[in-house]
């Protein structure tokens, strides 16, 4: 991975196992005004699958910018599990990753932390409070410079 910026729009990669959760992400993310491609998975192994380029599914590009929205509780694989695995890929590592969840263990959040996480942003209980979430994110994310996945 070089620390070239790309030019082309980042590629959101939104993990996330509750279907309801993952329209609402990207429904607010696309009224604060991001107009990024979004790729959803369900579980954390299909995330690692796209990411590690294994599997049947659709797979990462060379020369592209992602960013992860990353849940923790999934089945499959969590999302503590993916984190540490695309911070310890030379190929992955810079890609920014945040953590969206429920999840407000101070053990939790700070073990994401050591493990490299970008952001932790805890999904608040009431809707509101997680749409204005969403809107702030998605305000953040039309300015974010991300370096490009290239393998190299």
């Amino acid at each position: 991975m070089t620390n070239k910026m790309i030019g082309e729009p980042i590629t959101i990669l939104i993990t996330e196992d509750d279907d309801g959760h993952a329209a609402l992400v990207q429904w607010h993310l696309r009224e604060a005004g991001v107009s990024n491609p979004m790729l959803r998975f369900r579980d954390g192994q299909e995330a690692w699958d796209f990411l590690s380029r294994i599997g049947p599914g659709p797979q990462r590009t060379l020369d592209q910018a992602y960013l992860m929205l990353l849940d923790i509780r999934m089945p499959q694989m969590d999302g503590v599990e993916v984190l540490r695995r695309v911070k310890a890929d030379p190929e992955l590592k810079k890609m920014p990753v945040i953590m969206l969840t429920t999840t407000d263990d101070p053990r939790e959040i700070e073990a994401c932390y050591d493990l490299g996480c970008n952001v932790y942003i805890t999904k608040p209980v009431d809707f509101t409070h997680f749409a204005d979430a969403l809107r702030r994110l998605g305000f953040l994310l039309t300015i974010v410079k991300v370096p490009v996945v290239d393998g190299e």
